[in-house]
């Protein structure tokens, strides 16, 4: 269906008409809804996800199951404060931020002025790292703090809802038109961090729980509900070094599968 809806010229006509925010609004409606059970357990099946590690509710709808709990003692983040940890479940990749550098984020090409529409900011991290995580539909769909710390407000940028399926990049550039949300960190070991959720096609909703609020390491920042989910984040110069092995499997072109709390890096 998505390759149909990408390659041809009718297709990427009701692609125009499935993204809108209204049929957005729609789909969250139903996935919200009771008859959205019926989804879960060929969801679990399809996506052969691993329910060992989750709390076995009775979900009353979709979305609860989508985004469920972990069970006590699951991803427990690591506490040393020189240790720059995971936010969330995914594949990491990894991108080293000059004046030169095009961040390719799932086949798009930006720069980080804007992926985050703000000069000001993107100049502060300038030979700094973008760090990409890109959340599956088998990941854990909650995400953490990296470190204690403040935030800001949240900055929401509105867009129309692609997927990041592989197949979308041949016609869209899936981030510049996908709605995201981000907010400066504050944090205690690594500087000002900035974090960025972004959606995907119909739903992607993106649920940040806090606007200013002094955080703490592992407490839950937010989760995403039933969309294709990718968390960014930007690192200023000389604040981190990322781990050798994520670096080499960057450098192959590979993403680097992590988990919450991992370490990820070390402080400089």
């Amino acid at each position: 269906m998505p390759q149909r809806l990408y390659n041809t010229f009718c297709g990427r006509c009701l692609l125009k008409i499935l993204t809108a925010p209204a049929i957005s609004k729609m789909a969250g409606a139903f996935m919200n809804s009771a008859a959205s059970k019926l989804y879960i357990k060929p969801f679990i099946k399809k996506n052969q996800i691993d329910m060992t590690d989750y709390k076995i509710e009775n979900w009353s709808c979709f979305n609860e199951f989508f985004t469920r709990r972990l069970k006590s003692g699951k991803r427990n983040p690591v506490m040393n404060e020189n240790v720059l940890i995971a936010p969330c479940d995914g594949y990491l990749s990894v991108y080293n931020i000059d004046k030169y550098t095009r961040l390719t984020i799932k086949n798009s090409s930006y720069t980080v002025e804007t992926l985050i529409r703000n000069k000001t900011i993107a100049d502060e991290y300038m030979d700094g790292t973008c760090l990409v995580f890109r959340l599956t539909p088998a990941d854990y769909h909650r995400y953490v703090y990296p470190d204690n710390g403040a935030k800001g407000k949240n900055v929401f940028i509105p867009g129309v809802l692609h997927t990041v399926r592989p197949v979308a990049h041949e016609h869209y550039p899936v981030f510049k038109t996908n709605s995201r949300e981000y907010t400066v960190l504050r944090t205690n070991n690594f500087d000002d961090v900035v974090f960025m959720e972004v959606g995907a096609m119909l739903v992607g909703k993106i649920c940040n729980y806090h606007s200013e609020h002094n955080f703490l390491r592992g407490e839950e920042k937010g989760r995403f509900e039933f969309g294709g989910s990718t968390i960014v984040m930007l690192l200023k110069k000389d604040v981190a070094k990322i781990d050798d092995d994520i670096l080499e499997a960057s450098l192959r072109d590979e993403e680097f599968q992590i988990k919450l709390g991992e370490r990820i890096g070390i402080r400089i």
